[in-house]
């Protein structure tokens, strides 16, 4: 035991042994915060400082909690009982028990899940008179948690925090909600830190007992924090100021759900006196590596900056190789290929990650892994075509192909909603089993015969109307056309439009996917088998296999060799991201960058793709910002975007619709890595110059950095594209 400070550098030392007083501890990626937290908890112990139940150690997982333990014990030579120690909602939870009358609640109530809070909204929006088909409990939801985050209790929702949910009706139902979690004694997870808070904001003598109870604070993740949090841990250290706080600026990566990265930038304000300690030898990546992670990372203003150095004593290692590709098919064909190459040379395929922004893009990917024989594992999701969303617009194609699917019936006909319930739907199996048909068939049989009535009548008979047309339209059309056709006129993709949870952009973004997916194939029925064979092809008793995630995904966790592909400009940085968040967003998606590249202890390569197929079509593609911001010193380039000849040879369609068509696909390269360079421009564009791009229409010009444009269109909004897409005016 008395050698556990002897295995710390002297950063992480400095860390444990400043125990008096506010301490942020700024962690860079791979530079082992979690020895830090366990150390200095099992110091404080160690050194008589406070007892097991005196330090408060909050964690973000259950499985970060439990390491913890386990490691503090270790470090003691013995399980340590009696420790607050957990997560933010499993502690308030603790604590709301013990007080639960001071927000009327008795110390036994119930925590509700995700479909009982859902229940109870519809419910009250029923009783409300609010039709639950425009306005979905769902976005009432996502509103009501976004206020809990932010502490806000019904009384507190300010103008500037409102909702125009329900014709402004969302601070009615949210005050109608709380009471009816009352009145039954109940709670969700965002109300155990919301009811904790306004506990020790409102109750002087509680917040004491705890300021005597708990002497010392630790706070892993802090970037990560939202602002009840932020409020809660606040209110706790404001009497002795003994807290510390790990976390990494340049890893917030989760503002998407409510995390607030001022909560760190702001620490020393909030704690004058504080002492920062920042961690800044890497142990897990190469001197390459950090130094273009270091060097990407270094462009964002909003950080308290910090320069990672490599503490592994082997030589610099190979550079980060940035590869420029024809297209995004050829993309996954390289990097399965590469793939193969390592695997050839004894790398281990669980040693190998893809790491993508958004989820639609493993599908490509996945599908040449199974083409190759390489084995594979989605991480923190499904498989693409195991996803609901998929799966439910395969149901439909199924239905489209072959009426008397009744697995397929079952699954969509009362999706989106049209009032078939199971009594209904009880009543389509009678018929069909009596009359030895199809559901499909009992359901049109029960329409003419007048055994189906009122509002399900009128919506059967118009999936039923529906359907005929989608398989006319398929004769005539194609596949392609007939799916988005379909999906639009459904109101499948609708729903999802009106959906307000986190999850319904990515799911649209799945949809789109299915449709460049379908364009790869001839008919409906080979797309049809196709997924059938991929779906068999799974055998999870196969433990050495390549990881598939996002990057979101991928924080915390580290491999070999990584693959970062999709580095576009609208794709990575994301477009939609920027538009939303401005100058905040485009921080953040570098932040997601940073936290790519820094997963890779060998080796990263990065690729962007001259086009990508977008629905069915093919847009030229513009090679992402973050390329051009890693330092020249620490990347190798090989091959260059070739969008300008794609623009000539061509000519990019224009979009129109949530599905655009017809468009032509661009020629095979000549060799997987091998690129041509792309000619430059002869005459310059100034600022403020008046231009026209093909599919952006027209715009102004409103800053230039070497042949990137930054362009406000009248139409599309601010883009950057190549010179040479556009015209002068």
């Amino acid at each position: 035991m008395s050698d556990y400070l002897d295995r710390l550098n002297s950063e992480q030392r400095a860390a444990v042994e400043a125990l008096d007083g506010p301490l942020l501890v700024l962690a860079g990626a791979g530079t082992g915060k979690t020895r830090v937290l366990t150390t200095r908890f099992a110091h404080i112990l160690m050194s008589g400082r406070a007892g097991p139940g005196q330090v408060l150690s909050v964690t973000f997982t259950n499985k970060a909690a439990r390491e913890m333990q386990e490691r503090i014990g270790g470090i003691l030579g013995q399980p340590v009982a009696g420790l607050w120690l957990g997560t933010f909602h499993s502690l308030c939870a603790r604590i709301l028990r013990r007080h639960a009358a001071l927000v009327g609640l008795e110390s036994n109530f119930s925590i509700l899940d995700t479909d009982d809070q859902l229940r109870l909204l519809k419910q009250l929006m029923q009783a409300a008179g609010i039709d639950i088909k425009r306005w979905q409990p769902q976005g009432l939801m996502a509103i009501i948690q976004r206020w809990k985050d932010r502490g806000l209790t019904p009384d507190r929702v300010t103008a500037a925090e409102s909702s125009d949910f329900a014709n402004n009706r969302a601070e009615e139902l949210y005050e109608a909600y709380q009471a009816r979690l009352r009145s039954l004694n109940a709670a969700d997870f965002g109300d155990l830190l919301l009811h904790v808070t306004e506990i020790l904001r409102r109750h002087p003598d509680v917040l004491a007992q705890y300021h005597r109870m708990f002497r010392y604070i630790l706070v892993d993740e802090y970037q990560d924090t939202n602002l009840v949090q932020y409020l809660w841990l606040r209110l706790l250290a404001q009497s002795h100021q003994n807290i510390c706080c790990v976390g990494d600026d340049d890893q917030s990566i989760y503002s998407w759900r409510g995390a607030e990265i001022e909560n760190i930038l702001r620490f020393e304000k909030d704690f004058p006196g504080a002492r920062i300690v920042r961690l800044e030898s890497n142990y897990r990546s190469t001197k390459q590596i950090l130094g273009a992670a270091s060097g990407l990372i270094a462009h964002n203003e909003g950080r308290l900056g910090k320069t990672l150095r490599s503490g592994r004593t082997e030589a610099d290692g190979e550079k980060v190789q940035v590869l420029g590709l024809w297209d995004s098919d050829e993309e996954a064909r390289a990097i399965g290929n590469r793939m193969e190459e390592l695997r050839r040379d004894g790398h281990k395929l669980s040693e190998i990650a893809v790491l993508v922004r958004a989820g639609f893009q493993t599908r490509a990917f996945e599908e040449r892994l199974i083409t190759v024989g390489i084995p594979y594992r989605i991480v923190g999701g499904q498989r693409f075509y195991e996803r609901s969303e998929i799966r439910d617009a395969i149901a439909y194609l199924r239905l489209i192909a072959q009426p008397s699917d009744d697995l397929a019936f079952e699954r969509i006909v009362n999706l989106p909603r049209r009032g078939v319930g199971d009594a209904a739907l009880r009543n389509l199996h009678m018929h069909a089993r009596t009359h030895d048909v199809p559901l499909m068939a009992a359901a049109g049989r029960m329409i003419a015969g007048g055994l189906i009535k009122g509002k399900v009548r009128e919506s059967l008979n118009a999936l039923l109307h529906g359907f005929d047309n989608w398989r006319e339209l398929l004769s005539r059309d194609g596949h392609v056309v007939t799916a988005q056709t379909m999906l639009d006129e459904s109101g499948y993709t609708e729903m999802w439009k009106t959906d307000k949870s986190p999850e319904a952009p990515g799911r649209l973004e799945n949809l789109k996917e299915l449709i460049r997916a379908l364009a790869d194939f001839e008919s409906l029925a080979g797309f049809l088998d196709h997924v059938a064979l991929v779906m068999e092809n799974e055998d999870s008793t196969v433990t050495d296999r390549v990881s598939l995630m996002t990057l979101h995904g991928a924080k915390g966790l580290e491999f070999d060799t990584v693959f970062l592909p999709g580095w576009e400009e609208g794709l990575f940085p994301s477009q939609r991201s920027m538009d939303e968040s401005g100058l905040k967003g485009l921080e953040e998606e570098r932040r997601l960058a940073y936290v790519g590249i820094t997963r890779a202890r060998k080796l990263a390569i990065i690729s962007h793709a001259a086009n990508r197929r977008i629905y069915a079509n093919w847009q030229s593609s513009v090679p992402s910002r973050f390329i051009e911001e890693l330092p020249k010193e620490h990347v190798e380039q090989s091959g260059a975007a070739r969008a300008e000849r794609l623009q000539r040879l061509n000519a990019p369609p224009v979009f129109s619709g949530a599905f655009a068509l017809n468009a032509t696909r661009p020629r095979q390269s000549p060799g997987t890595w091998e690129q041509t360079a792309r000619p430059a421009r002869q005459d310059s564009i100034p600022v403020g110059a008046r231009v026209f791009h093909q599919k952006f229409g027209y715009g102004t010009v409103l800053a230039v950095e070497d042949n990137r444009l930054d362009i406000a269109f009248e139409q599309s909004g601010e883009k950057r594209v190549l010179d040479t897409f556009v015209e002068r005016a």
